[in-house]
């Protein structure tokens, strides 16, 4: 797909996805939007042989949602790949749906149970070890939020993935700036991350995770046989997409009303036209 197709169906995506958490009355909605267009690009143009015809496939790449409070973005992103059928996503928040709060091997292209915060990086070296050890080209990528930066498990994760020069194995950080309680770097400073990641031995890149057309040129420009594992620091916008929740922090977990999703909904279906055209 070329950037314009990607913008759209990144935007589809993103009205989807307001409709579903509007429904369900619950959902990480700012975390959601910040992070949707890299999935997005990560399922339809980074990651290779993923088919929900034949999703146990020995040679796809693996995902793994270490923020996984923000399953909503996974999920909308599953169903337009034909992992779930639109019926399947409308029972999100119902009683006996297979869709939780945080990802679930029980849906269809979800590879681990995920969302205790910190574990999604060891779990993807794990992953990345025994691709090399088997000698298979599959690679791992994981997503981490930046709130999620201030667990520890995450940095023993850096050295093995530096030891192991795992150059199949990409993470990425979802740099928002804001986690529930407030500003991260009030919270619990993490900057620089490009010079603590490059001190821990890896091939750190950023890019504008706000702009499709700079995500997949990072992505693109990744070199999977230099011996270093890689991160990518996706700067964005929380509630990226919907200007009255674009840098707010109550949206970490809010809940729209009617009022507010009929406005959200049409300001996306503005721009899918727009891009239509």
């Amino acid at each position: 797909m070329n950037v314009r197709e990607l913008e759209l169906l990144a935007e589809k995506n993103r009205k989807r996805l307001v409709e579903v958490v509007y429904a369900a009355k619950a959902g990480h909605i700012g975390g959601d939007l910040s992070c949707l267009n890299v999935m997005t690009a990560l399922y339809f143009d980074v990651m290779k042989n993923i088919d929900p015809a034949n999703p146990g496939n020995e040679g796809r790449d693996r995902f793994v949602l270490s923020k996984g409070h923000c399953v909503e973005a996974l999920y909308v992103t599953l169903e337009a790949k034909g992992f779930l059928k639109p019926e399947v996503l409308d029972t999100l928040g119902q009683f006996g749906s297979i869709l939780s709060g945080h990802p679930t091997i029980e849906v269809p292209g979800i590879e681990v149970n995920s969302g205790a915060l910190g574990h999604g990086l060891p779990i993807g070296v794990g992953m990345a070890i025994a691709a090399k050890m088997d000698k298979q080209a599959w690679r791992t990528f994981v997503m981490m939020g930046d709130g999620e930066q201030g667990e520890g498990s995450i940095y023993e994760a850096a050295m093995a993935g530096s030891k192991y020069k795992l150059d199949n194995l990409v993470a990425i950080i979802d740099r928002n700036n804001l986690q529930i309680s407030g500003d991260t770097e009030d919270v619990m400073p993490i900057e620089s991350i490009r010079e603590r990641w490059t001190a821990f031995g890896w091939d750190v890149k950023e890019t504008n995770g706000d702009a499709m057309d700079d995500i997949l040129r990072t992505f693109r420009s990744i070199d999977y046989s230099n011996g270093k594992p890689h991160l990518v620091v996706s700067n964005t916008t929380k509630g990226r997409g919907v200007s009255f929740m674009e840098g707010i922090a109550k949206w970490h977990h809010g809940v729209l009303n009617e009022q507010q999703c009929r406005e959200a909904v049409k300001e996306i279906s503005e721009r899918i036209a727009a891009l239509e055209k």
